[in-house]
């Protein structure tokens, strides 16, 4: 049937838990009542990516981008764009600084230096209908490597395309795929890594829900490449939406000859299975996750042998993340010389970010390797909320350090972080502002790093917990100087003598905030002072009573009633007696704070 409108409505994890399917659902009824089912097709989509202002609804051919829906929006969108041919003004996105309604994609400058790979179908088609996946040039690529590439030419595609792995160690694809088509034994394994345990990461999880059959392909191609007929997607069994996708996708390619025996007539074979994890952070350590593949503790090997000789069950195993297998396709349909187009001398292609924290445009971000740091900031992120200051920007999740602004110019790439105290790491980037303490984002990071250590090696298990103490010593007030020079000697021994990247790495947000931010550490040492007000012990609140008008607006947002007003007698000269607040009760919550008006709330 030939539509004349197609309603796209985001369908990620972020918008479909604020409504977004009920959203999708609400239009699809609006249509029914309206007696327009014949002029609109309405799909459910992956994520567009813009998360700041979702739910999204987009509608074509007018490219209207519709933000902040709800359901309640959905006859006004039917009623007005569809049957009079007219945009919903009231919905459109509009630019802070313009006011002016943005209708195209194009134009709204949060996609304006973004170049979509990975992300190429998220948010474009319905990530349950293999014919969308299809139509948009979807297994041709495969279709190429089965009947007319051997598997080294596979292989010498992907060395052309200078793809890295995406995971966070950046080591070429091509160059473990060689080593286990080499590898002797005739059976072999492909395993997906989805499990993707940083805080604030959801790249993965977000291109299985919107193109779970780019990633299918890609580990269908990989298997004719090394010589396997077994994959295995292991991912974390907290991401209910893309499972159900990938299972959905998986029996769609069954149902179609792309995955079972002898695929597309080729004479070769390979099938899927999904595998949940439980949501370790050490098994995104390759020998950790072969080890919950098998049914076993999830906890690292020594190396060598490396998996690509010696991986699950003992066979020879590759395994490339989410984002490095969803680059496949586009490779064998367009070719590694295509990608290798973008990026840099060393690092090609595009990355995927998870830009979240102090952030006026958090999201999914794709942009080509060797974008700076400011660029995606400042133009794609749209600069720090509120009007604050920059304070840092941290890359690589726990395992990666902060950065400041003396490096905003740097191209991002896997050379240029690394020699900024940082990583890539899989994509996680959380901006901080002047309101974030480094010391407490520190201690977040090391106690997460606490908890998610297995504990096999003593320089992981022993060097976070001593760690962790210190950082705990020093934002309690009781830190001395001689702390600094024992969290470096720390980090640097568990750098060199840690069994897996977890405890290698795990310093890193440590060591790199006492180099950019040595100050901050002196003023938690010397002055008991935490300027960012975020170590509890090191502030308190007064209230100067010269400036208190007696409103008790701060009073009735305490959550410990700790704020009462002074004795009135002692201050004939006001209409109102000011405010005071009982320091043995306080919380430290600041919500007095950010209640008070007339600046009469300091921190002390």
């Amino acid at each position: 049937m030939a539509y004349n409108h197609f309603i796209l409505c985001c369908g990620g994890t972020a918008c479909e838990s604020n409504k977004g399917r009920e959203i999708c659902e609400a239009l699809i009824k609006e249509a029914r009542a309206q007696n327009v089912t014949n002029e609109v097709q309405i799909v459910q989509t992956g994520c567009f990516g813009f998360c700041e202002r979702g739910p999204i609804v987009k509608v074509l051919p007018e490219e209207s981008f519709y933000v902040d829906v709800n359901p309640e929006d959905a006859k006004e969108i039917i009623a007005e764009q569809i049957v009079k041919g007219r945009e919903v003004k009231r919905l459109l996105y509009q630019e802070d600084a313009a006011k002016k309604e943005k209708t195209a994609v194009e134009d709204i400058q949060f996609y304006q230096k973004q170049f979509r790979v990975v992300l190429r179908n998220c948010g474009v088609i319905d990530p349950e209908n293999i014919d969308e996946y299809i139509a948009r040039d979807g297994y041709s690529g495969l279709e190429k490597v089965l009947a007319e590439w051997t598997p080294e030419q596979v292989i010498e595609e992907v060395k052309i395309s200078g793809l890295r792995g995406r995971g966070g160690a950046g080591f070429p694809t091509w160059l473990k795929w060689d080593l286990a088509r080499k590898a002797s034994g005739d059976v072999k394994y492909v395993i997906c890594n989805a499990d993707e345990g940083d805080p604030g990461a959801y790249m993965d999880r977000s291109t299985i829900e919107g193109d779970p059959h780019s990633v299918i392909e890609g580990m269908i191609t990989a298997g004719k490449a090394i010589g396997a007929n077994q994959g295995f997607v292991y991912i974390r069994a907290e991401y209910p939406l893309a499972i159900e996708r990938l299972k959905i996708a998986l029996k769609q390619a069954q149902d179609y000859g792309l995955l079972g025996k002898d695929i597309l007539g080729s004479g070769f074979d390979f099938d899927i299975e999904i595998r949940l994890g439980a949501g370790a952070f050490v098994c995104g350590e390759e020998t950790a996750l072969i080890k919950s593949v098998e049914g076993n503790r999830g906890m690292p090997v020594p190396k060598p042998p490396f998996p690509a000789n010696k991986g699950l069950w003992q066979k020879p195993t590759i395994i490339n993340n989410v984002e490095t297998l969803a680059n496949i396709p586009v490779i064998t349909a367009k070719g590694g010389a295509w990608l290798a187009r973008l990026g840099t001398e060393k690092s090609k292609g595009t990355k995927v970010f998870a830009l979240t924290g102090k952030i006026k445009n958090s999201g999914l971000v794709e942009v080509p390797m060797g974008t700076t740091l400011r660029e995606i900031i400042f133009e794609i992120g749209g600069g720090i909320k509120d009007g604050k200051k920059f304070k840092g920007v941290q890359t690589g999740g726990p395992s990666g350090g902060i950065l400041t602004e003396k490096v905003l110019d740097t191209p991002i790439d896997y050379e240029s972080l690394t020699a900024n105290g940082s990583m890539m790491g899989s994509g996680g980037m959380i901006v901080m502002d002047e309101d974030d303490c480094v010391v407490d984002v520190a201690r977040f990071y090391m106690d997460f790093c606490v908890d998610e250590s297995c504990g096999k090696c003593s320089p992981c298990r022993i060097g976070t917990s001593q760690i962790l103490a210190i950082l705990d010593k020093i934002a309690a007030g009781n830190g001395i100087e001689e702390d600094l020079k024992k969290l470096e000697t720390i980090g640097k021994a568990m750098a060199k003598a840690s069994l897996c990247a977890l405890g290698q790495t795990a310093p890193n947000p440590v060591l790199s905030t006492i180099k950019n931010f040595r100050e901050e550490y002196i003023a938690h040492i010397k002055e008991r002072k935490c300027a960012a007000g975020k170590c509890k012990k090191l502030v308190r609140f007064m209230i100067d009573p010269a400036k208190c008008i007696g409103c008790g607006a701060c009073a009735k947002k305490c959550p410990a009633g700790c704020i009462a007003a002074e004795d009135a007698s002692k201050y004939p000269e006001k209409k109102r007696p000011p405010y005071k607040i009982d320091l043995e009760k306080c919380v430290k919550c600041g919500e007095c704070l950010k209640t008070c008006k007339f600046g009469s709330v300091q921190k002390a």
